[in-house]
């Protein structure tokens, strides 16, 4: 009877996604390390699929699937990147990859090939980034570069919430780490074996928001009221939908400010923009990651009469000083503008005014651009894309905007 109980509730409750998700394995994870061999269970009953936490929390598996991290390995811009690093690189497995799009790896370092097969396959069985991916980590070591996680594959469940509702499933352990900014930078600090470049979130410890006691997660797992398990009562939760280039928190990235002149023949729009974010923005990676600043002026019956665009971005170079979009290919960095963690910055345009016109539209956009890159890569994405170009890698994504009507003196 006991044995049935047991069987049952690994079934119907696997674990925690809210902020309590862990699943049981039988070896300590430093053991395994130590030996550098995997652990003694397969892989996928070790890690097993977000599918199966669905049965007790849809709303969290729901939000999850939405975002980003469900699809770590499935991204048609990701798995053109990985066959390219591995046909010039000598880790011809993409461990360097695998660390964070799969960082089940970490454990299992000769399952690489595993996780290749299953991506090429198109329907992998295998989360990259799911749920146990994350809260079966029990510590990050902030003195390696870069930050190291520890999981501990037992019959425990780490996250933040303070009184975890029991269950028949596993147990709940809630950790201080899972409220920490620490707990991110384990994948978005910087990439192994890119020491010699500047790394990816800027001085962020420096920054107001670290300071002033704001995490990672008050921005992009923000704070809502819900239940964590399927028929749990209502209370504090966290979200799992990721949000940041996708999701509402990129209209709080940045806040402009618009003064337009009219000086005669030629008109100035000068622009002030004030991070809000405590990283760099863009984050310079993957490569071709851009924010586009662009002025549109509208004349007589709204006429197109003057556009310009400006980019965000770190622009890489290769060994042989030539620009790459792909970071594993970098040496240096040719040029970079992003915009610092919480930077102000000014930017004025110039520009003919509209003529025979009573007056002008102004219209200043941020963006998220779309991929950019060699013309073979992007023929590739598209063509590994299920959705081709109507996927979202192609897709601009606004950040915030301005418009005002301008007033012109008609002339005399």
């Amino acid at each position: 009877m006991r044995k049935n109980l047991h069987a049952l509730c690994w079934v119907t409750g696997l674990f925690m996604v809210t902020a309590l998700l862990v699943i049981t394995i039988d070896l300590p994870a430093s053991k395994t390390l130590a030996a550098g061999k995997a652990p003694g269970k397969p892989l996928e009953k070790a890690y097993p699929h977000s599918q199966k936490c669905k049965r007790c929390h849809l709303r969290v598996f729901e939000e999850w699937e939405a975002s980003a991290q469900s699809r770590s390995i499935l991204s048609a811009p990701f798995r053109v990147s990985l066959e390219r690093y591995r046909a010039n690189s000598k880790d011809k497995e993409g461990a360097m990859c695998f660390r964070c799009h799969a960082p089940s790896t970490i454990e299992y370092p000769d399952h690489t090939s595993v996780y290749i097969k299953e991506i090429e396959s198109g329907d992998p069985r295998l989360d990259g980034v799911g749920c146990s991916q994350c809260h079966l980590i029990k510590s990050v070591d902030s003195t390696q570069h870069p930050p190291h996680p520890t999981y501990q594959l037992e019959r425990t469940v780490f996250g933040s919430y303070k009184k975890p509702e029991d269950n028949l499933a596993h147990q709940s352990v809630p950790l201080p780490l899972y409220s920490q900014s620490q707990f991110c930078v384990t994948c978005h600090e910087n990439l192994p074996g890119f020491e010699k470049l500047p790394d990816l979130l800027g001085p962020w410890q420096e920054s107001k928001t670290q300071k002033s006691g704001k995490n990672c997660q008050s921005c992009h797992m923000p704070e809502a009221f819900g239940e964590s398990a399927n028929g749990e009562r209502n209370r504090k939760i966290a979200n799992h939908s990721f949000p940041g280039r996708f999701g509402k928190v990129r209209a709080d990235a940045v806040k402009l400010d618009v003064v337009t002149e009219v000086k005669g023949m030629e008109s100035e729009v000068t622009v002030t923009i004030q991070s809000l974010v405590p990283h760099n923005l863009p984050l310079p990676h993957p490569g071709w990651s851009r924010v586009v600043i662009d002025l549109t002026i509208l004349g007589k019956n709204l006429r197109k009469t003057y556009t310009e665009q400006r980019y965000y971005e770190r622009v890489f170079g290769d060994k042989n000083g030539k620009p790459t979009i792909f970071d594993f290919e970098a040496v240096k960095v040719l040029n970079e503008n992003v915009l610092k963690p919480e930077e102000k910055r000014v930017e004025i345009f110039t520009f003919p005014t509209p003529k025979d016109a009573p007056s002008m539209d102004v219209i200043v956009t941020m963006t998220y651009a779309p991929i950019h890159g060699p013309e073979a890569f992007i023929k590739e994405v598209e063509q590994r894309a299920s959705l081709g170009r109507k996927d979202r890698a192609f897709k601009p994504v606004q950040i915030t905007q301005f418009k005002e009507n301008v007033k012109l003196k008609a002339k005399k």
